[in-house]
């Protein structure tokens, strides 16, 4: 159903212009549009089928290896990813209200920071 929204195709355009680089705008992307679909599997789907042809030419412009690129996108996809927290959130027995400092901080913090380190050690040393 996502796929199919005009709206994607906006997301989809916005997304791929991002500055940085492609690694940047994969993890931007792979975070973003899972947080459509309310699902990491369907929106990493739905990332690359839609993406996945610009990035792998840009990774051959770039001589970025498949392998990070595929770390990239896939731990940066979990970042938004709303129905893993409300699944966690019913089986602690917690609110939204009571929980959301701790989700920020384990979600967005600690789930955004998996990827720069991957991007920062091909940047600057080529490893990958």
């Amino acid at each position: 159903m996502i796929a199919a929204l005009r709206a994607l195709a906006l997301v989809r355009d916005r997304v791929s212009s991002i500055e940085g680089g492609p690694l940047v705008s994969l993890a931007i992307a792979t975070a973003i549009l899972p947080a459509l679909t309310d699902s990491a599997p369907s929106g990493l789907t739905i990332a690359l089928d839609t993406l996945g042809k610009t990035y792998l030419r840009l990774a051959s412009q770039h001589c970025i290896g498949l392998v990070l690129l595929h770390r990239v996108a896939v731990t940066s996809v979990g970042t938004l990813n709303s129905g893993a927290v409300v699944t966690l959130l019913a089986v602690c027995g917690v609110t939204h209200r009571d929980s959301c400092a701790y989700i920020f901080v384990v979600a967005i913090i600690g789930g955004s920071s998996r990827s720069p380190p991957s991007i920062v050690l091909r940047s600057n040393f080529g490893l990958f």
